[in-house]
């Protein structure tokens, strides 16, 4: 975001001045990520998850990186190369539950980032663009963490890929052939381990595209903050270094100790039992769940048990599965209501709370449950909600409630009464 009083970056340094005017890189972090760049003053601990997020999908691709050079496509031997790499390959064993456990971390941290901006109103005018971009590397990411549940072909990895493709089936007319086409075959064999390889590790990339889309889009209109109101005059600012990049820093040791934590005293808390038993198309485990991140939508997709009319099940549970995401692409013109931060929406707080989070909480407990009483049924229940918020409480709220007065500027919601912002011309 432009203000007439941040910083223009002067290269002091001969070198600097050299590599200035031929590639002007410095001058980019400069305004990117340093003294150039001004950031609302009033930002709480909510806004480092963004830089988190982008911290966990480096860990990713690294230490992705890593094991695809150990690792081998091949149903014969797919499940032992991991093994081999886990007790065989130097520091193996860490580049293993570095990334099983970081693409845990990386979802937590992004689920946190998702919903700080539904409360918040992150995806109001004018941050419309950057919210769509979170939203197309969400879905990006569910393909990725996906086709890597699949790789180390272990129980749970085989027949969570049979029952997902299997999903696809249920679309009239193409689904059987788009199953067949994206397995290869009409079953998860050699054919879909090398494709879901193959784009497992190409999507990271794609993903790291569309963030520095992200972050383009968000350096035009600048920063949301915790009030919503709009920047109006240098003191509502402050330079993104050093405030923010050392707040950013004590966030990331908070982080670092958690993760650090997971992945050596309690590696493999997070994965299945059964996925570190060999592929076994003959024996279907009880109980077929995906990873904890895929719950609450499996839960959707579950909470469909009869036929609507001439619509199978199936189909309006796959439909719902993908519509809990794509919903989210049309918040910014559900939610009408002048005000972005819900601090200041007494009635929309009340439904995030005590309805979207609970809702939330139940979708996530269900999706891992077996598929049985009476988890169907509160699955059913918080899906109901779930798709209500969005659709009908949302519009209702945002037309009907009286929000409570915004402060004038954010330097007044930090500081009190602020004068000379009232008296200088908005940015």
């Amino acid at each position: 975001m432009s203000f007439p009083w941040a910083k223009e970056y002067k290269p002091s340094h001969p070198f600097m001045k050299w590599m200035d005017d031929r590639l002007p890189l410095p001058r980019l972090v400069y305004n990117a990520v340093g003294s150039g760049y001004e950031v609302p003053r009033n930002l709480n601990y909510f806004w480092n998850f963004g830089f988190l997020a982008g911290l966990c999908l480096v860990l990713q691709i690294v230490t992705g990186i890593v094991m695809a050079m150990h690792y081998a496509s091949n149903t014969a031997v797919a499940f032992d190369t991991i093994e081999m790499t886990v007790r065989d390959v130097n520091w193996g064993w860490l580049m293993r539950y570095a990334h099983a456990n970081g693409a845990s971390a990386f979802f937590v941290v992004i689920y946190i980032h998702i919903f700080r901006g539904f409360f918040y109103g992150s995806y109001k005018a004018p941050r419309e663009m950057v919210w769509l971009l979170g939203v197309v590397i969400f879905l990006l990411m569910m393909a990725t963490a996906f086709m890597g549940y699949v790789l180390p072909w272990g129980q749970m990895s085989f027949w969570g890929a049979k029952v997902i493709t299997g999903l696809f089936s249920a679309i009239p007319l193409v689904g059987e052939p788009l199953q067949q086409w994206l397995l290869g075959g009409f079953a998860p064999d050699n054919a879909a381990l090398n494709r879901f390889f193959s784009l497992h590790y190409l999507l990271p990339f794609v993903i790291l595209g569309v963030v520095i889309l992200h972050i383009w889009a968000l350096h035009i209109p600048g920063s949301s903050n915790p009030t919503g109101v709009e920047v109006k005059s240098e003191s509502d600012t402050v330079p993104f270094y050093p405030y923010y990049v050392a707040k950013d820093g004590w966030a990331i040791g908070v982080f670092a100790f958690l993760y650090c934590a997971m992945v050596f005293f309690f590696p493999n808390a997070l994965g299945h039992p059964d996925n570190y038993i060999p592929a076994n198309p003959m024996s279907t485990p009880a109980h077929i769940v995906p990873e904890w991140y895929f719950w609450p939508f499996y839960a959707i997709l579950r909470a469909f048990t009869q036929d609507f009319f001439f619509i199978p099940a199936k189909l309006m549970g796959v439909l719902a599965m993908f519509g809990a995401i794509l919903v989210w692409f049309f918040l910014p013109w559900l939610d009408k209501s002048p005000v972005r931060s819900g601090s200041y929406r007494p009635l929309y707080k009340k439904f995030f709370w005590f309805g979207l989070i609970p809702a939330m909480a139940v979708l996530f407990y269900c999706g891992g449950a077996p598929a049985e009483e009476p988890y169907v049924m509160f699955s059913q229940i918080a899906a109901l909600y779930y798709f209500a918020h969005f659709l009908i409480i949302l519009p209702i709220v945002s037309a009907i409630e009286k929000p409570l007065p915004l402060p004038y500027s954010i330097t007044e919601s930090v500081l009190g009464e602020d004068e000379a912002a009232k008296l200088a011309p908005s940015a």
